[in-house]
């Protein structure tokens, strides 16, 4: 009789925790990003007085899904457009355990790069410069154990954004 008491018990308690789990969400669906502004943010001086502009991107995520979005993620990958190599990259946790909730909306979200480019010329002369070459950015999102899924390709608009 123990046996099958214990046997019982243990697919109960395996099942609970998948119940609990719902279905998984394909976050291609299921999160919507509005891209609220992009463009290349002013990081101040640096080295030997030169400036430096780093590409940015703002945005907010809805989740669309009927499922809560328990540890939500972002990461951004910034290129410059002729290349395929990563230039810089920007993470951020949008949703903590709490999680974002199905039909909810973040607030603005934003990441900047940590590179970018740097010359003695004023701000919007660099944006001007012959050598200027243009961006792009990745965005990818997860939530708690699932796989990174691109969510999201967006151009780097040539403005200089204020602070």
């Amino acid at each position: 009789m123990r046996a099958p008491a214990a046997l019982a018990l243990l697919v109960v308690l395996s099942i609970v925790p998948l119940a609990a789990c719902g279905p998984a969400v394909d976050l291609t669906k299921g999160l919507q990003v509005d891209v609220t502004s992009t463009g290349w943010f002013d990081a101040g001086i640096v080295g030997a007085g030169q400036n430096k502009l780093v590409p940015s991107v703002s945005f907010t995520l809805k989740n669309t899904s009927t499922q809560k979005l328990a540890a939500l993620q972002v990461n951004a990958l910034f290129r410059r457009v002729s290349e395929k190599d990563e230039w810089g990259s920007g993470f951020i946790t949008v949703a903590g355990s709490t999680g974002l909730p199905p039909g909810a909306s973040s607030g603005v979200l934003t990441i900047r790069s940590q590179l970018g480019y740097t010359g003695s010329e004023p701000r919007l002369d660099m944006l001007k410069n012959s050598q200027f070459v243009d961006a792009k950015v990745d965005l990818f999102a997860k939530y708690g154990a699932a796989q990174w899924t691109k969510v999201g390709e967006f151009p780097i608009a040539r403005q200089l954004l204020q602070p």
